[in-house]
């Protein structure tokens, strides 16, 4: 074979390929896309009934019986979660469709109750749900069915957050800490910009901040970054292990998930009347909000890590990423503008810091502070994310997400994160 045909037979593989990620990406877009902007507006939908009719939180622990009799009847009560996306990456297991109604379903409903969790967990396993199917039915091998989940988590998480690039990238970043899966870039990114724009047209939004004082990079400045990065890796791996303890309690002395939904849902109760507000139920973005204009209460991001240990580990549905960015956006505020930072550039840094800490993606984080807060003094935001990343050691939201090299030496390991 000479070397023209050679460069015409790559080509044409390349092409051939190439036509078919962009297949996947546009019907995992819309597919995706239609069904994150019904989430989407489920969750606001269940959030301001929340608030319009405060009694509803006293229907907690009814609604995680609920949730967990809903997974009990469809023979998936031992549902791991985010964790089962990133092993169907990885390890080629199926994803069934029917995780997609139930994470949708028992979601929107542990919202309306006042559970504090999120919604990219359940955007991420609704996106690699619906894609996994999509992929069965088209007949897809391993191999592209990797390809596809992937293209379905970028899409789902970008469908509710409005960020197609952070997406796109924490998608093909989360699965194996090290290793990128280029291979997966443009059904990826395609994807979650089809999907972001689908959702944006029937009524999605984007997610965005103004900050008001953003220092310039110099030396003082630069220092107290830094700090900041440190003291947030800490926070992440308190967030980690708090949150994986917190089930392991339960289990110990609350074998039965009726009971354990049912006395999660009475701990949640008792503490909001401690609290005395209700700042701590739901995802909390309006206290996030708050705190990237510097407000917030010292202990905020204390407490909210704790009411998303109790509503996560007893059987609710969500997820932990906006408990992180509410975290790391209280905890920021108020250290650093004990370090002499303004608090609300305080609280940017520490959303992407801790955010970054406990997904173990370094490279998504940065992207994130650029969608989130339009990339002024972006290097600043790099450095806080690069000390988190790498002090918060070997610890993880997601118990299946494998670390493949060293975060302190260009050396292969291959071990689980810490749990």
């Amino acid at each position: 074979m000479n070397i023209s045909d050679k460069w015409k037979r790559e080509w044409n593989e390349h092409i051939s390929v190439f036509l078919k990620l962009l297949l996947f990406a546009v019907i995992i877009g819309v597919t995706v896309g239609v069904v994150g902007a019904a989430f989407h507006h489920s969750i606001e939908i269940a959030t301001e009934l929340r608030l319009e009719h405060p009694w509803l939180l006293y229907l907690m622990p009814l609604a995680g019986m609920v949730i967990i009799g809903s997974y009990r009847i469809c023979g998936i009560e031992k549902d791991r979660g985010t964790n089962f996306v990133l092993t169907a990456v990885r390890e080629d297991e199926p994803m069934y469709l029917r995780k997609a109604p139930l994470i949708f379903i028992s979601t929107v409903l542990t919202h309306l109750v006042g559970g504090s969790s999120g919604r990219e967990g359940a955007a991420l396993q609704l996106g690699g749900a619906i894609s996994g199917k999509i992929g069965h039915a088209m007949g897809l091998d391993n191999k592209d069915k990797k390809l596809i989940t992937m293209c379905g988590m970028a899409a789902g998480f970008s469908a509710l957050f409005g960020t197609p690039i952070t997406a796109a990238i924490f998608a093909m970043e989360v699965i194996s800490v090290g290793v990128m899966y280029y291979a997966a870039i443009v059904p990826c990114v395609l994807g979650a910009i089809i999907a972001t724009l689908v959702a944006q047209n029937l009524g999605g939004e984007v997610t965005g901040f103004v900050l008001h004082d953003v220092p310039v990079m110099e030396g003082g400045t630069v220092v107290q970054v830094l700090i900041l990065g440190i003291l947030c890796s800490t926070i992440s791996i308190i967030f980690c292990y708090v949150n994986h303890k917190t089930p392991k309690i339960y289990g110990k002395y609350l074998p039965n998930p009726m009971i354990r939904a049912a006395v999660g849902g009475l701990i949640v109760i008792v503490l909001t009347l401690l609290v005395g507000n209700r700042d701590y139920n739901g995802a909390g973005m309006d206290v996030i909000s708050r705190a990237l204009q510097g407000e917030a209460v010292p202990y905020a991001f204390v407490l909210k890590i704790l009411f998303t240990a109790i509503t996560l580990g007893a059987g609710f549905k969500g997820g932990e990423i906006v408990p992180v960015f509410f975290t790391g956006a209280t905890f920021g505020c108020v250290v650093g503008e004990l370090l002499g930072l303004p608090a609300g550039f305080g609280a940017s840094l520490g959303m992407t810091a801790v955010f970054c800490g406990v997904t173990n993606c370094p490279v998504s984080s940065i992207l994130l502070a650029f969608e989130l807060f339009g990339g002024q003094s972006l290097a600043l935001y790099a450095l806080c994310i690069a000390v988190s990343y790498m002090l918060s050691g070997y610890y993880s939201l997601y118990t299946e997400q494998k670390i493949l090299y060293s975060k302190l030496k260009p050396e292969f390991i291959n071990i689980k994160v810490h749990h």
